[in-house]
């Protein structure tokens, strides 16, 4: 069932008008094509999650009976993780930043492809619980789930983190910069749907979880470093703070530079919804770095 249901996406990337860009710049694809990684429900990983992630961050069964799903045992669920990877021409393109006296840009592709990315993978989550459900099995979304929520007590975090859930599913590692690396590198998009579906569980074949990043298996690159104009990445880790005050500059300049072409969207912020907002990205630490585009540490 693994191999049909990424047929499945493959077709919807190809030919869903939401993966594609305005055509004042283009009107391409956003994302090449997808990867797909799936865990069980019952493993050991997800009660980790609560140590590495936070307190309130959703165990899959947690999220499941939250999603008001038929309760069923843990091991009878799987986990479809989905990696979105942005096309080459966003990822060349975006190698060009624009300079502004007092802030550093994004590449204007890079920003209004990731803004409308957030439409069609809401989309592409709805259609995996449809095809699951055509098939006479259960699905739910957890961030579509109003239990989903960012968490900003002590630290910035999810109640269900798209990256620590691709990770468990086998399709990449962190970093430095606190992206997952994964075979197509860490210039992607995440999400992930529940299932009562028997997929095939696909394997961890790392043992660390930075086994995909040169700094820490090599001691070497440092290059997301030096691209992050926040200052927010060291070699003691990523600044959260730092690295979202420094995006709130970017989205600002970008609404005025793209108003009429950027969507809205709402978020849950410590279980309360907040006003629209026009989010754009940033990903200076991805772009023109070894990981960018695959795991630099996949021939060694």
């Amino acid at each position: 069932m693994n191999k049909q249901l990424l047929h499945f996406l493959e077709n919807i990337f190809g030919d869903s008008e939401l993966n594609r860009l305005p055509e004042k710049f283009g009107g391409g694809r956003i994302f090449s094509s997808p990867l797909i990684g799936v865990a069980a429900g019952n493993d050991p990983i997800f009660l980790k999650f609560k140590e590495v992630v936070g307190a309130e961050h959703f165990t899959p069964l947690e999220m499941w009976k939250e999603c008001g799903q038929e309760e069923l045992p843990a091991n009878q669920l799987r986990i479809v993780s989905i990696v979105f990877p942005y096309v080459k021409k966003i990822r060349d393109e975006s190698k060009n930043i624009i300079q502004l006296p007092r802030v550093t840009l994004p590449a204007d592709i890079y920003s209004v492809g990731r803004n409308y990315a957030n439409e069609f993978i809401v989309y592409i989550l709805k259609q995996c619980i449809s095809y699951f459900q055509e098939k006479g099995f259960m699905a739910a979304a957890g961030v579509l789930n109003e239990v989903y929520t960012i968490v900003t007590k002590g630290d910035f975090y999810s109640t269900w983190s798209e990256r620590h859930v691709a990770f468990a599913t086998g399709l990449g590692t962190f970093s430095l910069h606190e992206g997952l690396i994964t075979e197509v590198g860490c210039n992607i998009r995440l999400a992930s749907v529940i299932t009562s579906a028997p997929l095939e569980i696909t394997p961890r074949k790392y043992k660390e979880p930075y086994s995909n990043c040169l700094y820490f298996t090599k001691g070497t690159c440092k290059e997301c470093i030096e691209k992050c104009p926040a200052n927010a990445i060291t070699e003691n880790g990523h600044d959260k703070a730092k690295c979202y005050n420094y995006g709130q500059k970017i989205a600002r300049k970008m609404k005025i530079r793209h108003e009429s072409l950027l969507k809205p969207t709402i978020r849950r912020v410590n279980g309360k919804l907040r006003p629209p907002v026009y989010p754009v990205g940033c990903a200076f630490c991805q772009f023109g770095v070894p990981c960018m585009d695959k795991n630099p540490t996949s021939n060694e």
